[in-house]
């Protein structure tokens, strides 16, 4: 007699996923095809791990581009790859953050270095913000900076956050030492809504 097994689908948190489009880019959920397309190289790249644990092997850059996809399927959101609208490239990551025993709700972001300066962190960021607190329905989100990261503290201000404490992360970042959390409430980014126009 042979065992025949049985198949079924069950609902995930994903259900469909979501893409957000800003004026210059285009925020969906990573694919594979982005691990070439952009995800190794960034995240191998000195400048670009200089404040996030140092760079990374592939290896280990393909396990945690899993790791971002993976929270999608567990909670139901995760960090978007950021996708330069005029050009197609993979630019970076952004989005809501909450790993296990993460000291906060977060919405993070990395740019790769060739889209710095021209406000691409800022422009995702507060797509992924509003998503955070309308759809995700955060009562409040914060960022967790290195302290001599001077380009994502100035994104943080943008956003109209403030540095909230210093605190150590889990392991194994706890090595970094004290990073600086800054965030605002669902009601504080409302309200800054007419100022950020």
């Amino acid at each position: 007699m042979t065992n025949v097994a049985s198949l079924r689908y069950e609902p995930t948190p994903v259900g469909s996923l979501p893409v957000i489009e800003t004026e210059r880019l285009l925020l969906r959920v990573p694919v594979q095809a982005d691990f070439d397309g952009g995800w190794a190289a960034a995240h191998g790249d000195e400048a670009f791990g200089r404040h996030l644990g140092g760079p990374m092997p592939q290896s280990v850059a393909w396990r945690f581009m899993a790791t971002v996809i993976g929270m999608w399927q567990l909670r139901g959101y995760g960090m978007f790859s950021v996708v330069e609208k005029e050009s197609g490239r993979w630019i970076g990551r952004v989005g809501p953050w909450v790993p296990q025993h993460w000291p906060e709700r977060e919405v993070g972001w990395a740019l790769a270095p060739s889209a710095w300066g021209k406000g691409y962190a800022t422009e995702a960021a507060r797509a992924c913000m509003d998503f955070a607190f309308d759809t995700l329905g955060w009562p409040s989100a914060a960022h967790m900076i290195h302290p001599d990261n001077a380009g994502s503290q100035a994104v943080a201000r943008r956003l109209g956050s403030r540095i909230l404490r210093h605190e150590t992360l889990p392991p194994p970042l706890d090595v970094r030492g004290p990073i600086e959390i800054w965030g605002q409430s669902a009601d504080e980014w409302r309200s800054g809504a007419a100022q950020r126009g």
